[in-house]
């Protein structure tokens, strides 16, 4: 796939091609809630579904593997924490409710906070531990709520959580290695990912192997979301974030957020919630948008340092 050239398309092009791509993976839920749906237990679908773009990926990682030369480490590195990151989303869509665990997953703010100070050597700020705070209080409106509606903390709820730790450091990975080539990386992302579902699939107390009539019947459901409607969007999104400022990408990119949300209540009468649940995701969705403002505030301040030296 070739890449995307900032000179071809405009800003705003750019920008609405992010939030399309983005908000697609707001519907990630309703394929594994369908290959569900054929009898096929939740750990079974996500690895089905994160299988089948292997079918494209591999020929394409045989053809590319010399373009990580020299940086094997560092693809590796981040094809395992994204991998990771994906995993634990998957299962936790599976395992808890839409809403809670998109949510969940979202609480960026607290752990790119964390990591940056601690990996990439960050400023701790007034607005990013302000995030943090917010961060926090949502989390806690949002899952104690979930004792009035009859919905305790699950496994679920654990997983999505690790897949928000995850991305953070995915995130972090490819700021420090931003040489990382798109393709090779998606490929072994996927190969990370299906390894990795197939370990939770076989877990103790998990169901076994599904029948191949499950198989077969789920098969269709998964490769036209996995292969035809998201893993387009997967490399729009990664190719995009390198021409638009980060602050920008972390708002557009929340029409994910927005859509899971929606499409959920929408579609699965079981995900309503009450309203201080309610209160506690729009809470995590400000504390987003604290810190996609403290960066934009940071740049600025760099882009003026560096003007008048």
């Amino acid at each position: 796939m070739a890449s995307i050239k900032p000179g071809h398309y405009s800003e705003r092009t750019l920008s609405i091609a992010l939030v399309v791509s983005a908000a697609a993976w707001g519907l990630y839920w309703i394929p594994l809630r369908s290959i569900e749906a054929t009898g096929m237990s939740g750990a079974w679908s996500v690895v089905l579904f994160n299988a089948c773009p292997l079918l494209v990926l591999l020929p394409v990682l045989l053809f590319k593997v010399r373009s990580i030369k020299g940086i094997i480490g560092p693809t590796l590195i981040a094809a395992l924490l994204i991998g990771s990151a994906f995993t634990f989303f998957g299962n936790g869509l599976v395992e808890t409710t839409v809403i809670r665990a998109t949510m969940l997953y979202y609480l960026t703010p607290v752990w790119s906070t964390l990591v940056g100070v601690l990996w990439l050597s960050e400023l701790l700020t007034k607005a990013r531990v302000i995030a943090i705070f917010v961060a926090l209080i949502g989390l806690y409106l949002l899952l104690s709520g979930g004792g009035l509606t009859g919905q305790p903390i699950n496994i679920g709820d654990l997983y999505s959580l690790l897949a928000g730790i995850f991305w953070a450091f995915s995130l972090a990975a490819l700021k420090r290695w931003p040489g990382i080539p798109i393709m090779p990386l998606t490929a072994l992302i996927f190969v990370v990912t299906t390894l990795l579902s197939i370990l939770f699939a076989l877990a103790p107390g998990k169901i076994s192997l599904p029948e191949v009539s499950m198989i077969v019947s789920a098969l269709p459901t998964a490769m036209f979301w996995s292969i035809i409607i998201l893993l387009p969007t997967f490399f729009v999104i990664f190719e995009i974030s390198k021409k638009l400022f980060p602050g920008r990408v972390a708002i557009l990119t929340m029409s994910e957020v927005m859509v899971a949300v929606i499409s959920a209540s929408i579609l699965l009468p079981g995900e309503s919630m009450i309203w201080v649940q309610w209160v506690g995701a729009l809470a995590i969705v400000a504390a987003g948008l604290i810190e996609v403002g403290f960066g934009y505030v940071a740049s600025q301040r760099v882009s003026e340092q560096n003007d008048t030296e």
